[in-house]
């Protein structure tokens, strides 16, 4: 299967703000690129690179007075293939956990695991553990908070998710790592595409998704307390333990948001003969 996404996103300011963006897909998707992906800056502007703690590439540039717009436009391979399912993975007792898992079981900005440990082991007290015991942590933050696009909030944590009950994609994955972390289950917030192949289509605008990994059998395994089913077509494009690590800018700095559009539809071999603009400043890399 291939897939053509991409984004268009324009940012407005008074004077000069640095900003950190993380908007290519992860390194461990790059060898399925089909046609190259490259960050498009209007005005050009010098764009550095590197990547950071959890593996993700991330790029620094300062938004000139007047602003900018990033684009994208590129074709991956998928496999077509649904989310894994592995019902019979097995929960690792903390002291047999990799190192690289254990600060995934920590609490973070959105994630306040001693918050919530209570709640987590309500859910999970008669569920034996491993794959079994996380679905009952993800059905639980599934049936907890209403989708609400217009609610969308930077503040919105997994315990004001709890209480309050509502939020976005976000809010579900925050909620559902939070609960993982607390019944000692590694889990790792994650962001990228997710497009409206194998469903019917959604009445919302097209937008980055949220989800999560928890780390099983040896192994770290897609769930999604927002959709709650196995999808086709997700494209990871970072990770990190919530969405502060992962967040597709931060900005240092006063700058508006004024277009926002996100595209991702499974294409056909021949659309590969119309090119994916690329005229950016070339990039430097550390």
């Amino acid at each position: 299967m291939l897939i053509r996404t991409g984004f268009d996103i324009r940012f407005e300011c008074d004077q000069p703000v640095p900003m950190l963006a993380l908007l290519n897909v992860h390194p461990d998707r790059h060898a399925d690129l089909r046609t190259p992906e490259v960050l498009v800056t209007d005005p050009p502007i010098p764009v550095r690179t590197y990547r950071d703690s959890f593996g993700n590439v991330c790029s620094r540039f300062v938004v000139p007075a007047g602003g900018v717009s990033l684009t994208s436009d590129f074709v991956i391979e998928d496999s077509g293939e649904k989310d894994a399912v592995a019902p019979d993975a097995e929960q690792h007792p903390v002291d047999d956990l990799p190192d690289e898992a254990i600060r995934f079981l920590l609490a973070s900005r959105y994630c306040e695991v001693s918050q919530l440990i209570d709640e987590a082991w309500a859910i999970v007290k008669d569920v034996p553990p491993g794959w079994a015991r996380v679905q009952a942590l993800v059905d639980a933050a599934h049936e907890r908070i209403e989708f609400d696009y217009a609610k969308a909030s930077s503040e919105h944590t997994a315990r004001s998710a709890f209480d309050q009950q509502f939020g976005v994609c976000r809010d579900f994955a925050h909620l559902a790592i939070t609960l993982c972390r607390a019944a000692n289950i590694p889990a790792r917030y994650c962001t990228g595409y997710l497009g409206d192949i194998g469903i019917d289509p959604v009445d919302y605008p097209m937008d980055f998704s949220a989800w999560f990994e928890a780390y099983l059998g040896g192994r770290w395994y897609t769930f999604d307390a927002r959709h709650n089913t196995p999808r086709i077509g997700r494209i990871v494009m970072a990770r990190g333990r919530d969405a502060t690590d992962a967040a597709i800018t931060t900005q240092f700095g006063a700058a508006r948001l004024s277009r926002f559009k996100v595209h991702t539809d499974e294409v056909a071999d021949t659309d590969l003969s119309r090119p994916p603009a690329q005229t950016a400043l070339p990039q430097t890399t550390r």
